[in-house]
């Protein structure tokens, strides 16, 4: 095979930022073959308002016009009834959950869900779909640590899903076997999706590699397996939801304590940003991982089809195919834009697919 024609792609979590950065990562979208995406809230401040996505949609709408972009409020406990309804009705569609201090800019998320039950129940009515970062936070008195957060978070999500049948649920960007053969388990208003990084790296690939580190953390290689396993097998409740997260070039970087000799002050260490950057080549990227893994007559589904079936997003209709040639492509070593710079996963390495027009 050496030509691709894919009905409009679709990423299903992806973190567009704002002010400088997202003026510099919004208009890569399309350039990664993407239509349509799901924009995740955890902004700062995170967006818990309708008002506030309506206005944060129409700026991104200003920056990249011919990506549909879905909008999504950060759970939290403004959050009422009666805004999912405000929201349900301005097109927004759904609602991210973050565990309190997992991952970027959760440190407002939650502890509890029993006492989010109106809200998703309403959310229920409205039709709205429920996106959990389905990790719990890390503690020695519990034993969690990075490495089984996602593992100790299924049984809430199988009380979730039992809990509310009605209500469409994913489980964001899967690492372990374990999640897989749950959601696998779990009735059809349970649905996943997985990112490429993840199809790609284990745990050895980002110990000690700031460029490779992204939070949940990838895991062992019967975890890849499985994630792989899961495609290979055409599951349609498995879909792309890239968690494309941008950071600044130096915070990707550990930077060691310093002393300071004019005040006899040491500035603590700061540990690098959770997150990768795969925007700007998303669908190639997609291509040629799946060919890796014997699974690119599968892409079509995994990329264009399973989410926006299990969403119920059918793409804007002046949307064209995404057409991919077999053909070496060099992902760029730096995306720029001012004082910007970021550096996007597997930078400088050959992948075999390429967008053409």
């Amino acid at each position: 095979m050496s030509e691709i024609s894919l009905l409009p792609p679709a990423d299903f979590h992806c973190h567009l930022r704002q002010s400088e950065m997202s003026d510099l990562v919004t208009p890569l979208v399309s350039e990664g073959g993407v239509e349509t995406c799901l924009v995740m809230p955890n902004t700062q401040p995170p967006i818990t308002t309708t008002d506030m996505a309506v206005e944060y949609r129409n700026k991104l709408q200003s920056l990249a016009k011919n990506v549909q972009f879905v909008m999504t409020l950060y759970l939290s406990p403004s959050l009422t009834p009666e805004e999912i309804r405000k929201a349900a009705a301005n097109g927004i569609t759904g609602v991210k959950s973050y565990p309190r201090g997992v991952t970027t800019n959760s440190d407002g998320g939650i502890e509890s869900y029993e006492v989010y039950y109106p809200v998703f129940e309403a959310m229920e009515q409205e039709n709205m779909v429920l996106n959990l970062h389905g990790e719990v936070p890390s503690s020695e008195e519990t034993g969690v640590t990075v490495l089984n957060a996602e593992e100790r978070f299924l049984p809430q999500l199988d009380k979730l899903a039992r809990s509310f049948p009605k209500l469409r649920i994913v489980v964001e960007h899967a690492t372990t076997k374990a999640a897989v053969e749950k959601v696998k388990s779990l009735p059809d208003n349970v649905g996943c999706s997985i990112t490429p990084h993840h199809l790609q790296l284990i745990v050895d690939d980002w110990a000690g590699q700031g460029f490779n580190f992204c939070k949940p953390v990838a895991k062992y290689w019967e975890d890849r397996n499985a994630l792989r396993d899961v495609i290979r097998e055409g599951h349609p409740r498995f879909f792309l939801g890239s968690d494309s997260a941008p950071h600044p070039r130096a915070n990707k970087l550990n930077k060691a304590p310093r002393f300071i000799a004019e005040t006899q002050e040491s500035v603590p260490a700061c540990a690098c940003a959770a997150g990768l950057f795969t925007s700007a080549i998303l669908i190639p990227l997609c291509a040629h991982l799946l060919e890796s893994f014997g699974a690119l007559d599968n892409l079509e589904g995994f990329v264009s089809k399973n989410g926006r079936a299990f969403y119920q997003i059918q793409p804007k209709a002046d949307s064209k195919p995404v057409k991919l040639v077999k053909e070496d492509n060099v992902v760029p070593i730096e995306y720029t834009k001012g004082d910007n710079i970021v550096v996007p996963f597997m930078a400088g390495n050959k992948i075999s697919w390429k967008i053409v027009n």
